[in-house]
């Protein structure tokens, strides 16, 4: 069954590619934004990498916003 935030376990660690589905992105975003930065907390275990559903519901509330001002005035 596929992840989604009505039955996630917060312990939980997901792939990059289960956790691009929940965020509605590319791997390869994922991937640029955990070397520039800027983007969801994620786990390093060995080569893997992991993130958490914690964190992934935790960064996508941190980030809505209701207009693009709100965006802007945040930073």
């Amino acid at each position: 069954m596929p992840y989604t935030p009505e039955n996630h376990d917060e312990d939980l660690l997901v792939d990059t590619h289960e956790a691009a589905r929940l965020f509605g992105l590319k791997e390869g975003t994922l991937r640029k934004q955990r070397v520039y930065g800027g983007g969801c907390p994620f786990h390093k275990l060995n080569r893997s990498v992991r993130y958490s559903m914690r964190d992934i519901v935790r960064h996508k509330a941190m980030n809505r916003v209701a207009n693009t001002s709100e965006h802007w005035a945040a930073r």
